[in-house]
Parts: C-alpha cells; sequence; structure tokens
C-alpha cells in the first residue's frame, strides 16, 4: 500500500455531460415489448474466480480500452468516430444526469460503451467539492442515495451503458476535510455509504456491474471493510501505475479491478527543474507513459480488466498540454500511443511532428521582461511534412492562469525561434508547438525565469529601511508581507498591502540624494495609479510624477527627484486585492 499522495491534479474534466432536451420514457408503449426493449442494453457481468476474472458483455469477453471522456455532449457525435478509430471500446465519465443520452447514444452508435460516473464530494484534489460529513449528514446521503438510480433507471437499457461508478477520489479528497481519528471514521463512513448506493443501483439495474474510483491502492482496504457490494475495485494512478499490481497482490483483495485514470507521470509525481517548478515530460516521454501504462495493466491477467486512459480532451491550457490527446483538436504522439496500444492500426497514419531536444537561452539566469528570447529545438517530421512553430507562455506558477498565451514568434530557420518574453517578473513555462498542417502537433515544454530589465545608474534604495502604510501577515497568500521585502533585490519576495485606498510604500535613502530613475515590479496585486513622491524629513512630501494608467507590468520611469525619503502612494488599485510590490528601485 502506498502513501496517500498529495496533489493538485492539473486538469479540466467534465464532471457532468453537458445539456439536452430528455426525452420522456414511453412506458405505456413499451409494455408489450418489454423484452426487446431490456434486450437493447447489454447484460454485463464479471465472470470466474479468484485470480481469474473477466469481464463479459453479452457473453462474450471484453477488455476494456478505454478513454476519459472531456468534450461536451453536443461534440459527442462528432468525436466518438475517432474515439471508436483509436480501438477505444469504453470512455468514462464523472456525472451522469438528464443531459447524459446523447453521449450514451453516440457511443453505442460508434461501437463504444460508457463507464457512467456519479460525483460524490469531495472528490480528490483541493477545492473539488465541498466537505460531507458522512457520519450525520443525511439529507445529502438520502438525496444521491435517491438521485443516483433514478438515472440508473432511467439509462439501464441504453446499450452505451457498460457500467455505474460510484464516487472520484474521495477517500484520498476527504484529508482536505478531515484528519487523525476523524478522517479514519470519514472513511470508513464514506465507503460504506458507496455499498449502500451500490445496493440500491443493483436492485434497479442487476444486469450492469457498480465500481468505485479513488486515488490510489490505499483507498482499497476500506473498501474492502465496507463495501462487499461492489462488484470490481478502481484507481487511478498514473506514474504508480506498475506497483498496482504488487499492492492488490499483498491486500489479499478478493475482487479484480480496473484503472479509470492512467497515463504520464502527473505534476505531483516530477521532481522540480532547475527553476523550481516540475519537470514536465517531454512529449515522447508521455506517449511512452501509455505504453508503459497498459502494458502493466495487461500484464496482470485474470484480475486487472482494463483501462480508461486520461485523457480525449480538447482544452489547450497548461493542464491539457500535459494531459490530454488532442488538445486543441491536435493530435500529439501520445494519441497515436493510445491508439497503438490498443490495437489499432496505424500504418497509413499521417503523425505529429517530434521535438528530441529543446532549449531556452537564459533559462534559469534570467530573460528580461518584454525582451527577445531565443528558444532551440531539434524537431523532424517522421512524414516530412513542412512544420510551423508557434511559441507560447504560461504564467500558472505565478498566478494560477491556466492559460497558453501566444507570443511573437519568429522561426530563424536554423533551429532556433526568437520569441518576445512575457512583460511580468517570474517563472513561466515556455512551450513550442510544432504542427504538420495535417491535424497533429508535437509540443515541448521548459521553465524560463523572466526578470526585471536592468536599469541605468545604481539602485540606492536597495537594503535601505523600508516603512508602509500597512502589510499582510496571512501566510496562505506567503506572507508576512513587509516594506522590507521591496527594497531586497529578490524578485521571489513582495511587499502586499491592505486591501483598500490608499496604501504607500516609503524607503529611507539615509540621506538627501538626487535620482533620475525609478522601477516598480509590480505583482498581480497593482497599482492602476498613483504617485511617486519625495520628502526631507518623512512629513511633508513632493509629487515627482504620477502614473494614472498602470497594467501591472514593470513601470520603468525617467524622472528628476531629490530628497532623504522616496514613497510610492498608491491611489487606485488594478485588482480586487491590495497594493503589492516585488521591487521598489530608485536609481541615481
Amino acid at each position: 500500500m502506498h502513501h496517500p499522495p498529495t496533489r493538485n491534479r492539473l486538469r479540466t474534466v467534465k464532471r457532468a455531460v453537458a445539456p439536452f432536451a430528455a426525452a420522456a420514457l414511453a412506458g405505456g408503449a413499451l409494455v408489450a415489448l418489454a423484452p426487446a426493449a431490456q434486450a437493447a442494453g447489454s447484460v454485463v457481468k464479471v465472470t470466474g474466480s479468484q485470480g481469474d476474472w473477466a469481464l463479459t458483455v453479452d457473453g462474450s469477453p471484453y477488455t476494456i480500452k478505454g478513454l476519459t471522456w472531456g468534450p461536451s455532449v453536443d461534440d459527442a457525435a462528432d468525436d466518438m468516430p475517432d474515439v471508436a478509430s483509436m480501438g477505444v471500446n469504453t470512455i468514462r465519465t464523472w456525472g451522469t444526469d438528464a443531459t447524459s443520452k446523447p453521449l450514451f447514444d453516440a457511443a453505442a452508435a460508434n461501437g463504444v460503451k460508457v463507464i457512467a460516473g456519479f460525483w460524490l464530494q469531495p472528490g480528490g484534489g483541493p477545492g473539488a467539492g465541498g466537505c460531507v460529513n458522512y457520519l450525520t449528514d443525511t439529507d445529502y446521503k438520502n438525496n444521491m442515495l435517491a438521485e443516483f438510480p433514478k438515472w440508473v433507471e432511467t439509462y439501464k437499457d441504453n446499450p452505451g451503458v457498460l457500467m455505474w461508478n460510484v464516487g472520484n477520489e474521495s477517500t484520498l479528497g476527504l484529508q482536505n476535510c478531515y484528519s487523525g481519528d476523524e478522517l479514519e471514521n470519514q472513511r470508513n463512513a464514506y465507503t460504506t455509504f458507496v455499498n449502500d448506493i451500490a445496493k440500491k443501483i443493483h436492485a434497479v439495474d442487476p444486469n450492469h456491474p457498480v465500481t468505485s474510483t479513488d486515488a490510489w491502492t490505499g483507498a482499497w482496504p476500506y473498501y474492502k471493510r465496507n463495501a462487499p457490494d461492489l462488484d470490481l475495485y478502481a484507481v487511478n494512478a498514473y506514474n504508480a501505475v506498475c506497483n498496482v499490481k504488487s499492492d492488490w497482490e499483498q491486500g489479499g483483495y478478493t475482487k479484480p479491478y480496473i484503472v479509470t485514470e492512467t497515463g504520464p507521470a502527473g505534476e505531483w509525481e516530477v521532481p522540480d527543474d532547475a527553476n523550481g517548478v516540475p519537470d514536465e515530460p517531454t512529449d515522447a516521454q508521455k506517449a511512452a507513459g501509455y505504453t508503459r501504462a497498459w502494458n502493466c495493466i495487461t500484464g496482470h491477467k485474470g484480475v486487472a480488466l482494463g483501462a480508461t486512459m486520461f485523457h480525449y480532451g480538447t482544452e489547450d491550457d497548461f493542464g491539457g498540454v500535459w494531459f490530454n490527446l488532442v488538445p486543441g483538436g491536435q493530435k500529439r504522439l501520445s494519441y497515436y500511443a493510445v491508439k497503438t496500444a490498443y490495437g489499432a492500426d496505424t500504418s497509413a497514419d499521417n503523425t505529429p511532428p517530434v521535438i528530441t531536444g529543446m532549449t531556452v537561452e537564459g533559462a534559469t539566469d534570467g530573460v528580461a521582461a518584454g525582451s527577445d528570447v531565443k528558444i532551440s529545438t531539434r524537431t523532424t517530421d517522421p512524414d516530412g511534412d513542412r512544420i510551423t512553430y508557434q511559441v507560447l507562455f504560461s504564467s500558472n506558477y505565478i498566478d494560477q492562469n491556466k492559460a497558453l498565451v501566444p507570443a511573437d514568434t519568429t522561426d530563424n530557420g536554423d533551429g532556433t525561434l526568437t520569441a518576445k518574453a512575457p512583460d511580468k517578473v517570474g517563472v513561466y513555462k515556455a512551450y513550442v508547438k510544432a504542427t504538420d498542417g495535417k491535424g497533429n502537433a508535437g509540443i515541448e515544454t521548459k521553465s524560463v525565469r523572466v526578470v526585471p530589465p536592468k536599469a541605468d545608474g545604481t539602485n540606492v534604495s536597495q537594503g535601505r529601511a523600508a516603512t508602509a502604510s500597512s502589510f499582510q501577515t496571512d501566510p496562505t497568500g506567503g506572507c508576512p508581507c513587509g516594506a522590507a521585502n521591496a527594497v531586497d533585490g529578490n524578485t521571489a519576495t513582495r511587499w502586499a498591502s491592505d486591501w483598500s485606498d490608499p496604501q504607500w510604500l516609503q524607503v529611507d535613502l539615509g540621506a538627501k540624494t538626487t535620482f533620475k530613475h525609478v522601477q516598480l515590479i509590480w505583482d498581480p496585486a497593482y497599482a492602476k495609479a498613483y504617485d511617486i513622491q519625495t520628502s526631507d524629513n518623512g512629513t511633508d512630501w513632493t509629487t515627482v510624477t504620477s502614473v494614472t494608467d498602470g497594467n501591472g507590468n514593470i513601470d520603468d520611469i525617467d524622472v528628476s527627484g531629490s530628497g532623504r525619503y522616496v514613497r510610492m502612494r498608491g491611489t487606485a488599485r488594478g485588482s480586487g486585492y491590495g497594493y503589492s510590490l516585488y521591487e521598489f528601485g530608485v536609481y541615481s
């Protein structure tokens, strides 16, 4: 058994499928044809005995060759043929409700079945859902006990249904709500409740198995103890997927399992790079991760009944590039690795450009904000297609913005690209997207540290005494964020004020000093309007320049001033937060 991981899964998934107008069940019209209506839905069973199990559909063996499903229901009819062409016979969802019918129908029309999910709080990652008390919250439990079997009744005869999956990673996720003995009590109560739901589903639908997904095999002892009515177990395992077999063997379990998410190593499983952010696997390593995962799953014969690998998703943001097989609708190396693993024919496929090397010049020493950055790549196209390049940047590790922002990019024709660096400081992810014009993309990423442009002159404020109208002390924001942080020469620390206007930060230069330039390096909590002021006594102030159109970038301002004290007086915030400066440089 592995220690439960602490992770914030970097993905965008559809917890439930998108809206549609639900068709009413014409019960009266079907009375005379009840056997035929029942036959429309498959009979799915877990068969066999200890260590020699199989999943069967209408009596025939069925190995789950699956993908988790990301697109909206509105796209199901368009996207499902592509899914089926990969050799995929199963997709997995996280939610089932009145909107689900078109997805089931599109799957069935393409020979694909659905592991239909039911979402239970709290889910896995922090923020995935609210905290439920499974010992005392009878209203929540009664609502779920009523709702889930209702949708089972609605869809049990749909030929797109393979099985029902109750919950996702909540045994792990309860650690975000409870600790100590109470956490143990809640985990036991949660898995007992999952069993209650399984019994109700079985009563409504004896023809489809019920499972429950969790985030690590350490959840299985709870299910073994409290959920005997599950037909099989389910686990999400990425880099650790090849340990699942030994965990199962050592745990003495008497049920088979499926892997409901897997793929390359996740953000929570990789070491940090030289800039202190997770070192994302290369495109080729990600593709190999799917191959490795499938080999380990199929290597546990008679116990592992297949997998839904993560993720048939189209988002092309930070998490989408890490895991999605078709970000922005473009097929990755991973797409073809999964297709090969599932036995589909790839001999006639046009495949993506392959990036075998990427280097960002100045990645750790620092690239000046707004300057040109040179990126070297080694890229080839297996089909000889012309490659087009685009550089993009993500500020996820600065402000949790998952978007990839395209940068002005020049292909220098010698294996190097020149792109415009972001205007704000911090550690970014730089991406090179190489497309072939045939619907494929190779995507590689490395981190790069963006630093302030060097200002002319001597920074006479660095290391001097600084004071402020206020400063934050809450450690959840990386604080305390005192005034001295803004003059310490370190762009990894900051001053942060209270969330009100006006606020000020001042530095004591020690003696009356003439200066010609100021440089303000803003955190995302920036000043839209502020004054730069001087004083000889710290009481009487003279404004030497004003800014009314601040945008939160680095402000380099030429100004003629003189005084012992120099301050920034913020009069209008550019965000809902306070004022926050990484550095306040005064140059003579």
